[in-house]
């Protein structure tokens, strides 16, 4: 948990879990969760491991779940014995962003992509400094990464890249706390060649050279991608990996297959066990195993 005499932002959960790996070099996986199957998952999931997790949500979960929901979430994440962050993903409405900032989120990603780049900075400068007095950190995107997620409209636009030495200018006028790169990653899958082809890594590198020490880089788009290019971006500066159908198909392909074979309490128990073996493999993967 967050010390509060510490200042900010290391007081702040999802800080000090994304300034521990850049310390040791590793990446923590932000795991995005749809009900509770996920939720406790990941918590029985990170504390086998040792691992600490960020448990992200989507602005869907705020008006499909409510607000009640995301207390639940916040609470049994802070109650684990790792430490187990609450982040909010992609949130582009600022009605959502308003809402969002009267629940108990450690941090939130403000999506101001759309915007051009000056409208971007002042929009995200606003909610940082807003988001001080809360105790939550903010996590943006510069450039655009294309394509859409569950619960996020697709963006039919080609998508533009981070060029490193703006991207250092975005975090010093903004002041956001962790930095989501365009670099040819896509949200909701890549075409012929995958991600292999698709990423820039150099210019990854570059990125990770000019900010990553003090502000970690945060991986979106990783649908399908090799353990092998994780870890590579990993050596470029990335520390916060988001994962979404990495480790959710084994969960749904069984929940699909046995729905109506099982009972209902047998299927959640088994259901979780399967969600939680495929979160514990991207630990490894990630090198989050074993760090508390």
């Amino acid at each position: 948990m967050a010390n509060n005499h510490t200042t900010y932002p290391a007081s702040n959960l999802t800080w000090q879990i994304l300034n521990h790996a850049n310390e040791h070099n590793y990446a923590v996986g932000a795991y995005n969760c749809y009900n509770n199957d996920g939720i406790m998952a990941l918590i029985h999931a990170a504390e086998r491991k040792r691992s600490a997790v960020i448990i992200q949500l989507f602005p869907w979960t705020l008006h499909f779940q409510g607000p009640e929901f995301v207390h639940y979430v916040a609470s049994s994440a802070h109650a684990a014995s790792v430490p187990v962050a609450v982040h909010l993903d992609h949130c582009i409405k600022p009605e959502d962003v308003e809402l969002a900032l009267t629940l108990p989120f450690d941090s939130i990603m403000i999506d101001a992509s759309t915007l051009d780049e000056e409208a971007n900075i002042r929009h995200c400068k606003g909610v940082v400094e807003r988001a001080r007095a809360l105790n939550i950190t903010i996590e943006a995107e510069m450039g655009r990464i294309e394509g859409g997620e569950d619960g996020l409209p697709t963006v039919d636009m080609d998508f533009v890249m981070t060029r490193p030495e703006d991207a250092e200018r975005f975090v010093q006028q903004t002041g956001v706390h962790f930095l989501a790169p365009s670099f040819g990653n896509i949200h909701g899958g890549y075409p012929a060649g995958g991600a292999e082809k698709a990423w820039d890594l150099p210019r990854l590198a570059a990125i990770g050279q000019l900010l990553s020490d003090a502000t970690p880089l945060a991986l979106h788009g990783t649908h399908p991608v090799s353990d092998e290019l994780f870890q590579k971006t990993i050596e470029c500066g990335m520390r916060k990996i988001n994962l979404n159908r990495t480790v959710r198909d084994d969960y749904t392909k069984f929940i699909a297959e046995n729905a109506g074979l099982l009972e209902l309490t047998t299927l959640k128990v088994q259901g979780v066990e399967i969600y939680a073996k495929s979160m514990e493999r991207m630990m490894d993967v990630l090198g989050s195993s074993g760090r508390y």
